[in-house]
């Protein structure tokens, strides 16, 4: 069979159809947005919702097989989904349609209705009775979202360190969860009741059996309206600010016994881990594709801003991938034309090493970013009001 570079005509549909929704609802209102952090944008929410249902798709979770029917995440098993002919493209689609988004603004995307990597956890690790009960909510009459709380302050991402503990009460046959998460993607959303949002959930991973390790981690569900689970902090963000991101305590929070995402016994296995990393093996393709719809945008508008007039100013970090700092600045001052750009290098270093290379190769300033949000609009603020005062070389 010859090989194919064009794109499958579904993926084609698909980026044409949500490039017009990136442009009219998402990048029409980012600014809004924007400067009004935690704001819901329900325009948006509920456009997605209907449009979603209307095309046979609820969750947006990634599927191990494709959709028996046509819906947005591809053709299923016939036509271009897999005939025979050619493999199941469902997560290509779905990857498609996610960069299509987020090239439009991430933080919008990142409220999209359809459970997110809370049906994604589902997805992963429960079993076809779970998936059913839990993941149908997403195609009800509400958007609804869901969450997977995974974060710890004293762990971070570590599974092994995880200190929620879950615990079976044999008595009423409920598990009696405590702990506290933090960096909880669309954490209030998915727990706070909002009349024009569905019931949603979180999927919070626990230990039953702390001296198991990674052996003892679980994942359950957790739905909105259970008795000790609170919403404790929205952060306050630098960027994808419409994306509320939030911190959750369980205080014996009970949940019902069949809301364990796995085995309920603690063997010699990794089980647990692996339903974990089952869940960031099926996203972490997807996150790279919204990632790639970001830095698509960037570079269109530079390519069109650039076709005008250059930039006069460039803020510079030094701890970029591929090309770091001080090899962008290589470039710039070597090119006849952007040479008298100024160049003020805004980084987390503190390297002496990184001042004396920035300076030798004539930036205009060298400040350490502030990892603090009030600080650090305070820090541009000063470069604002600097830069609007100073004259600047005249650029050919």
């Amino acid at each position: 069979m010859p090989i194919e570079f064009e794109s499958p005509k579904p993926i084609v549909q698909t980026q044409f159809v949500l490039k017009t929704v990136a442009e009219e609802m998402m990048r029409s209102k980012s600014r809004y947005f924007d400067e009004h952090e935690h704001e819901i944008p329900w325009d948006y929410i509920e456009f997605m919702h209907t449009a979603m249902k209307a095309m046979g798709v609820g969750s947006l979770a990634p599927k191990e097989k494709p959709s028996p029917s046509p819906s947005l995440e591809g053709r299923g098993n016939g036509g271009e989904g897999g005939n025979g002919k050619r493999p199941p493209i469902a997560y290509q689609v779905l990857a498609a349609q996610i960069e299509a988004l987020a090239w439009g603004d991430v933080g919008m995307y990142l409220v999209t209705p359809g459970g997110g990597l809370g049906a994604a956890a589902v997805q992963a690790a429960g079993t076809p009775e779970q998936r059913a009960k839990f993941l149908a909510r997403f195609g009800g009459e509400k958007p609804t979202l869901a969450a997977m709380c995974m974060t710890e302050a004293g762990a971070g991402s570590d599974t092994s360190a995880i200190r929620t503990r879950a615990v079976l009460d044999e008595k009423t046959n409920e598990w009696v969860l405590n702990g506290e998460k933090i960096f909880v993607t669309a954490g209030d959303k998915s727990l706070t009741e909002y009349e024009k949002l569905g019931k949603g959930f979180v999927v919070v991973w626990a230990s039953i059996d702390p001296s198991a390790g990674r052996a003892g981690m679980r994942a359950f569900v957790v739905e909105a309206g259970t008795p000790g689970v609170k919403v404790t902090k929205l952060e306050h963000k630098l960027g994808i600010r419409v994306s509320d991101t939030a911190s959750i305590s369980l205080v014996d929070a009970r949940v019902p016994f069949d809301h364990i995402l796995g085995s309920p016994t603690v063997e010699k296995t990794t089980t647990g881990f692996k339903g974990a990393m089952a869940t960031f093996d099926a996203t972490r393709p997807l996150v790279a594709a919204s990632g790639l719809g970001v830095a698509r945008a960037a570079l269109e508008f530079l390519n069109q801003a650039a076709a005008h007039e250059l930039p006069v100013l460039i803020l510079l970090d030094l701890n970029m991938p591929v090309m770091n700092g001080i090899e962008f600045l290589q470039v710039v001052k070597h090119h006849a034309r952007w040479r008298r750009i100024p160049v003020v290098v805004l980084t987390t270093s503190e390297e002496e090493q990184d001042k004396i290379a920035s300076f030798d190769l004539s930036v205009a300033g060298y400040m350490t970013k502030p990892v603090d949000y009030r600080k650090f609009v305070d820090a541009m603020r000063t470069i604002d009001a600097y830069w609007t005062l100073s004259e600047v070389a005249p650029i050919a």
